[in-house]
């Protein structure tokens, strides 16, 4: 049959109130107590009368002998080899005016409180700042004598105390419990901490962890330091198991009450991940328990365990994000380059079979930078007018995306609409092209190479800060000249372009490219176009498609950071 599991705090609660009433009625069946657990005892008891010295509601702790002769300091004296720490009788040393300077060792144990130091039993007949001299800064000396003062005894007085030894210089933590002997001062002292529980504080601390126990007889709940940081609680503030019930999340309950439930059912569950509710703040703890089992096989009380994992959830939760923001990136990243694909496949043109009857073969190629990446602003055409001329172009609209798809359309399309005026020479179109980006507040800067090839077979260009065309000439290339280059698009508002003017012969070829054909980090642009020269000077009597089959061989899109646009003219 399945185990019940508690699905809210209420019900785990009672749960756990039905669970330890039954360990605590079977301990008192087993151990013949009463019903309310105490044994017989007389039916009258004398009320308990404080401690004089105001240190606790017990009988007084001095010796209760009133016999003749008898010496009470020699009997507390007897009694010191029996205190399990550091302990010693000490009697004061006063001065002219009766104050308390200093003490006398009159008796002492053989406990050492730290390996380096000595034990009481070796400094009787001493003075406390001889043996200790550091009581009189740290308070010890005036602490002491106002124990003699009040008669109130002194609790846990914590003393830094360094001595210098052979090996070197000490230094521990001393917490001293002293009350009054009639004039005399009864001290013990113990290191505040011993090896072993610097140790597991330190483990604690650095594991983010910590440690509980809940004693089911007693009700006494037992936390270590780790475990009071987790929950940000005192020393004097210990949740019981019905407390932790209560500031455990809602949706964890069902987690947190199987683990309790197996731990009540004396078995060793694994462990479980639980979010609890720590002033306001949401921790995740891993949990591990296990039951103390008595000789009747029930448990009666239980350890957990606990690390604090909120760091490591906190990272892998900022770390899912990342990754979610990161697919969401890519996915827009792909559907962008889809997008801006297909846009450049409407946009770009087709070779017209109208520029094939006039002799003139055109091939184009677009490479992108990155092989998934076919996004950019690098744009052509090559068209018939309607006045006979070829409408040559290439430019390169500035950025990558979406956005320079888009401005690589205007342009293109601007230019179809102003080439369409009767006669206008190529300088008057570049003109009129920089008007149209300056004019533009959302613009940003362009190349471009602009020209017309008329029925003679003669090129009239005009450049926009672009590359120099490429003419193969026969075996040899040569790059044309640009001495009337003007700057790029939307920088000079005003700025008239001028056109230069080159013949063309039957065999020529005339190669357009952007610069991310020619440049490269670190390097001269100019050493780019010469190596292009040079590979296109090796096309001697190829096909506008084989030239540029040719280049594209030699071309090494990893040595580029920007896309690549080819137009190859052929003239028959």
């Amino acid at each position: 049959m399945t185990p019940f599991v508690p699905q809210d705090p209420e019900t785990l609660k009672r749960l756990i109130a039905r669970e330890v009433s039954s360990r605590r009625a079977a301990a008192r069946r087993a151990a013949g107590l009463w019903q309310d657990g105490e044994p017989s005892r007389p039916a009258a008891e004398a009320p308990a009368q404080p401690c004089p010295c105001g240190g606790g509601d017990g009988p007084g702790h001095g010796c209760g002998d009133d016999a003749d002769g008898h010496d009470p300091w020699a009997c507390v004296c007897a009694t010191l080899p029996a205190i399990p720490v550091s302990a010693a009788l000490l009697a004061p040393v006063r001065d002219a005016d009766g104050r308390t300077v200093d003490f006398t060792v009159k008796a002492g144990n053989h406990v050492r409180s730290a390996q380096w130091l000595d034990a009481p039993d070796r400094q009787v007949g001493r003075r406390l700042l001889e043996v200790q001299p550091g009581a009189a800064a740290g308070g010890l000396l005036s602490a002491l004598a106002g124990v003699l003062g009040t008669g109130r005894a002194l609790k846990a007085h914590a003393v830094d105390y360094t001595e210098q030894r052979s090996d070197g210089l000490h230094r521990t933590r001393l917490l001293y419990d002293a009350a009054s002997c009639g004039d005399q001062v009864l001290a013990t002292w113990r290191a505040a901490r011993n090896p072993s529980e610097l140790l597991s504080l330190d483990a604690q601390y650095i594991a983010s962890m910590g440690w509980g126990a809940w004693d089911l007889l007693s009700g006494v709940v037992t936390w270590s330091e780790g475990l009071s940081a987790i929950f940000r609680t005192g020393p004097d503030r210990q949740l019981s198991l019905a407390e932790l019930s209560d500031s455990v999340l809602l949706e964890d309950v069902p987690r947190f009450g199987r683990l309790l439930t197996a731990l009540l059912d004396g078995e060793e569950p694994p462990g479980a991940e639980v979010r609890f509710s720590v002033l306001g703040e949401v921790r995740t703890l891993h949990l591990v328990g296990h039951p103390v089992i008595a000789t009747d096989g029930m448990p009666w009380a239980l350890h957990l365990i606990a690390r604090d994992l909120t760091a490591e959830v906190r990272s892998r939760q900022r770390l899912a994000e990342t990754r979610r923001q990161s697919e969401q990136l890519r996915k827009e990243a792909a559907a962008e380059r889809r997008v801006a694909s297909a846009l450049r496949e409407a946009l770009l043109p087709t070779h017209s079979a109208e520029l094939a009857e006039l002799g003139v073969t055109v091939a184009a190629a677009y490479l992108p930078a990155e092989e998934d990446a076919a996004v950019g602003g690098d744009w052509y055409k090559c068209r018939l007018l309607p006045d006979g001329r070829i409408l040559l172009a290439i430019g390169d609209a500035c950025g990558h995306g979406l956005s320079a798809v888009a401005r690589m359309a205007q342009q293109r399309h601007a230019l179809a609409g102003l080439a369409h005026a009767p006669r206008t020479d190529a300088g008057r179109l570049t003109t009129w092209m920089n008007e149209l980006l300056c004019g533009d507040p959302a613009a940003q800067t362009a190349t471009a190479i602009i020209g017309h090839i008329d029925s003679e077979r003669n090129l009239d260009w005009a450049c926009a800060g672009h590359p120099p065309p490429l003419l193969l000439r026969g075996s040899e290339a040569t790059a044309l000249d640009t001495g009337h280059r003007g700057p790029l698009f939307g920088l000079l508002p005003g700025h008239e372009y001028t056109s230069a003017t080159v013949s063309l012969r039957p065999g020529d070829l005339l190669l357009l490219y952007t610069d991310g054909m020619v440049e490269r980090r670190g390097e001269d642009i100019t050493r780019g176009i010469e190596v292009l020269r040079r590979t296109l000077a090796t096309c001697e009597g190829l096909e506008a498609d084989q030239a540029l089959d040719r280049i594209m061989a030699a071309y090494t899109p990893e040595a580029n950071e920007d896309d690549t646009c080819l137009v190859a003219i052929r003239i028959d």
